[in-house]
């Protein structure tokens, strides 16, 4: 855009590419705003340390590590609506 205002200042190309420019923008807008998903939940290290340390104490006590980490998952997604 700014080339062809220097070079021979032609109104034909300067709106051409202003409009392609504008255009671009305001597509660019509208797929932002159709396809715009949930924010990720803010992530929590104390949390996650208390759910681990009930995990191993779980498998201290005789419980199947992977059973009870599907639980959690499952949780999770139940929580999160996710089938």
């Amino acid at each position: 855009m700014i080339v062809s205002s220097i070079a021979g200042n032609n109104e034909g190309w300067v709106l051409t590419f202003g409009g392609t420019t504008a255009l671009a923008a305001v597509v660019l807008l509208a797929a932002t705003a159709v396809t715009r998903t949930q924010r990720v939940d803010v992530f929590s290290d104390a949390l996650a340390e208390r759910i681990e340390a009930r995990i191993a104490e779980l498998v201290a006590q005789g419980a199947d590590e992977e059973t009870a980490r599907q639980l959690v998952k499952d949780t999770i997604s139940l929580v999160r609506g996710v089938q």
